[in-house]
C-alpha cells in the first residue's frame, strides 16, 4: 500500500529533481521471436533505470487498439495492431530520474538497430510522463508492480 501511496505521490510532483518516474516499454513479437529481450533489458539497465515491473504476454486486440487509439486514423494502424498480436509480448515497467527522456536513448537505439518496418519495430518506449501513466495503467495492476529500494541508486544518482 505505501508503495501504491508513493507511486501516486510521485506522479503528482514529478518535474521535482531527484523523484523516481517510471516509464512504459513493451517489447515486441518481433524482438521477443529473435530472442532480443535481454539485450534490451540490459541497455535500459546499464542507463541506470530500475525494473519495476515485467510480464510476457499475448496482448489481446482490444488492449492494442486502446493502448494505440492515437493512431487509429493511419493506414498503418490495422497493421500494427495485427503484428503486435502476432505473438507474446514483454511488458516493462522502469524506474528512474526522468526515465522518459533516459529512456528514448536505449529505445531509439533498439528500434535502429532491429527496425524491419517503419511500424514494424522491436519497441516500444513511451514518450512523455503522461503517456508513461496512461500505458502502465493500461498493461498493469497496481499490485503487479512492486516497490523495492534500488540499493545501488546512490552511486547513479549522486
Amino acid at each position: 500500500m505505501i508503495c501504491l501511496v508513493l507511486g501516486l505521490f510521485a506522479g503528482l510532483f514529478h518535474t521535482f529533481g531527484g523523484v523516481n518516474e517510471r516509464t512504459f516499454v513493451a517489447i515486441k513479437p518481433d524482438g521477443v521471436q529473435r530472442r532480443l529481450v535481454g539485450e534490451i533489458i540490459r541497455r535500459f539497465e546499464r542507463k541506470g533505470l530500475q525494473l519495476v515491473g515485467m510480464k510476457l504476454l499475448q496482448a489481446s486486440e482490444e488492449l492494442l487498439k486502446e493502448h494505440y487509439i492515437a493512431l487509429r486514423d493511419r493506414p498503418f494502424y490495422g497493421r500494427l495492431v495485427k503484428y503486435m498480436s502476432s505473438g507474446p509480448v514483454v511488458a516493462m515497467v522502469s524506474a528512474g530520474q526522468g526515465p522518459w527522456a533516459k529512456e528514448q536513448g536505449p529505445s531509439a537505439r533498439c528500434q535502429r538497430q532491429w527496425l524491419l518496418a517503419p511500424w514494424k519495430n522491436v519497441i516500444h518506449g513511451s514518450d512523455s510522463v503522461q503517456s508513461a501513466q496512461q500505458e502502465i495503467s493500461l498493461w498493469f495492476r497496481p499490485e503487479e508492480l512492486p516497490c523495492w529500494e534500488d540499493t545501488a541508486a546512490h552511486w547513479i544518482y549522486e
